[in-house]
């Protein structure tokens, strides 16, 4: 069977998209194309957001929301939400990264996350980010500029097995996870392409060819498009060069870096493009929303992650403004309960990639609770709230896929196995929200290179686009206070 367009399309978004900030840039394109207005949280939305418009607004760069205002919305009412995250556990370039070693040059890394590191060795590595530029002269703006380094550049090699009989390999993540970038003979005439200030120009920090090597300097610069002299700092991850692709005899498979999360930042964005063409705004009391945020894998406490105030501060805004049909102004509004009500009456999908049962290592798995790939999106459960499952939420969703047609599963992790957790708990406790926690199967999480089904982005979507574009009906049907 021929895969779906929605596999296809997700194969194109992650191979764009090698950090949180490509994936927020791939996300505006696709928002963009469907009609959805950026704007920006420092405005003044109150003249700018409406009932029955599409928008959408980034922190960062790299975490988005964005949002759909129903045409029958009153402050006060419901909001839809499907959460996820833009980062995968990676390699990170140190702000001193220059390294030499036994003829080598070497890059300083920084390990982001909590990765099988030693999938890390022996793939050909390159480098994406973001650079800040100076344009213009010395005192010209400040700018930022995304940069994909589209050839291997860096490798990590294993020590050769007549050298290392141990059976284990757990490596040094200080000392033995150097790429090399080359060989220093190479680099003994190179020099950084231009000056970095002017004679008596006072530098608080020491200059960067100074804390890089000037030829991977030289290589980021060419991929900004800019001189060296204008980069003033960057934030470079690693990622491996091998594309994302359809695997297994009958292509049933996508084989890929960063499933988790990025097949759910991209069946959410997905999702609500899809549940605004096929159930419109104009009867809907509801917005939907969807929330993709960066450093869920280091526990999100930051300025852009879930447990920071972006959505809170979105949700605000969002519960005071007015419908149509009233003349009461969001000033008015804005010192009512709107805030309060809105949160209470409001559902989040917290959606991150699920385990799928792994055919060599069954008895890792709760024996009635083993999800497979290709058999539908998978509801997470845990007694001690790692997910913020219960049953109204189960038989909510329930009712969203009987209508789209998608199947579900369930997983709980075995009582003698520890169990990761998501964005939804501390959403909801944040909050208040109803919330589920779910996402697709998947196996080899948080390797360098995982693996999914290709067919589970399609029913992601579907289930999304359904539960965002049917909420306004269900919600006071299924109401546990």
């Amino acid at each position: 069977m021929a895969p779906s367009k929605s596999a296809l399309e997700f194969l194109d978004f992650v191979n764009a998209s090698p950090t949180p900030y490509h994936a927020v840039a791939e996300a505006a394109a696709l928002l963009d194309a469907a009609g959805f207005t950026k704007i920006q949280e420092r405005d003044n939305w109150a003249s700018i957001v409406k009932p029955g418009g599409k928008y959408y607004t980034t922190r960062n760069s790299s975490s988005v929301v964005a949002f759909a205002v129903g045409a029958q919305w009153k402050s006060g009412n419901p909001i839809a939400m499907v959460g996820a995250h833009t980062d995968s556990p990676c390699l990170r370039i140190k702000p001193n990264s220059k390294r030499t070693a036994n003829g080598y040059l070497q890059v300083g890394v920084e390990t982001y996350g909590g990765g099988i590191w030693h999938s890390w060795f022996d793939r050909d590595l390159s480098v994406a980010g973001r650079v800040l530029v100076r344009e213009g002269d010395g005192e010209g703006k400040f700018v930022q500029k995304l940069v994909k380094v589209d050839k291997p550049i860096l490798r990590i090699p294993t020590l050769a097995i007549h050298l290392h009989r141990q059976t284990n390999f757990d490596p040094n993540k200080e000392d033995e996870m150097l790429p090399i970038a080359g060989l220093a003979a190479a680099e003994l005439n190179k020099t950084a392409e231009a000056e970095t200030g002017s004679e008596g120009d006072f530098q608080p920090l020491a200059a960067m060819p100074e804390r890089h090597h000037p030829a991977f300097l030289s290589l980021v610069a060419e991929h900004a498009g800019v001189n060296v002299s204008q980069i003033v700092d960057f934030e470079l991850i690693l990622y491996d060069t091998q594309k994302s692709c359809l695997g297994g005899l009958n292509d049933e498979f996508i084989l890929s870096a960063r499933l988790d999360n990025l097949n759910m930042t991209f069946c959410s964005v997905k999702g609500i493009i899809s549940s605004v063409e096929s159930t419109p705004l104009d009867k809907d009391t509801t917005i939907r929303l969807v929330a993709c945020f960066d450093h869920e894998e280091i526990g999100s406490l930051s300025a852009h992650g879930a447990d920071s105030n972006l959505l809170p501060a979105i949700l605000r805004r969002l519960s005071v403004l007015p419908g149509n049909d009233t003349t009461t102004t969001a000033s008015d509004l804005a010192a009512s309960t709107a805030f309060e009500q809105t949160c209470a009456a409001s559902f989040l999908l917290s959606a991150d990639m699920a385990h799928a049962v792994h055919p060599n290592y069954a008895a890792k798995y709760e024996r009635q609770h083993t999800p497979a790939i290709n058999a539908g999106p998978v509801i997470k459960i845990n007694a001690n709230q790692r997910y913020a499952t219960n049953s109204p939420g189960i038989v909510l969703v329930q009712e969203v896929a009987r209508a789209a047609r998608v199947p579900l599963q369930l997983f709980v992790v075995k009582n003698d196995s520890p169990c990761g957790s998501t964005i939804g708990p501390m959403l909801s406790a944040k909050l208040g929200l109803r919330t589920l926690d779910m996402g697709n199967p998947q196996l080899s999480m948080h390797s360098i290179r995982e693996m999914g089904g290709a067919g589970d982005v399609e029913s992601a979507v579907r289930l999304f686009a359904a539960f965002l574009g049917r909420f306004g009906e269900l919600e006071g049907r299924i109401l546990v206070d």
